[in-house]
């Protein structure tokens, strides 16, 4: 599902006009990006948490030539799915 998609869903779902939607969404997910970039996790009960997580640096090899290479450390976002969703998925 594309985000112009979602939104129409969203649109749909919440009997409203797909800008005030996409108005939504944008907030939500600039929310989301906000609390990310200082560090927080976002949770949401059941549906799953928004992270960052802290990657150690490494050696990893060019598949090209074969070469050893250092990987520095660096920051991952990450997403653990909740209990309520995984189970309507899986």
């Amino acid at each position: 599902m594309t985000k112009p998609e979602f939104v129409a869903k969203v649109a749909e779902s919440a009997n409203t006009s797909k800008a005030e939607a996409e108005r939504v969404v944008n907030a939500t997910l600039d929310t989301i990006a906000e609390a990310l970039q200082k560090g927080d996790s976002v949770q949401f009960v059941g549906f799953g948490t928004f992270e960052v997580r802290e990657r150690q640096a490494r050696t990893g090899i060019n598949p090209k030539t074969k070469e050893q290479i250092k990987i520095p450390a660096k920051k991952a976002v990450a997403f653990k799915v909740g209990k309520k969703l995984k189970d309507s998925v899986c």
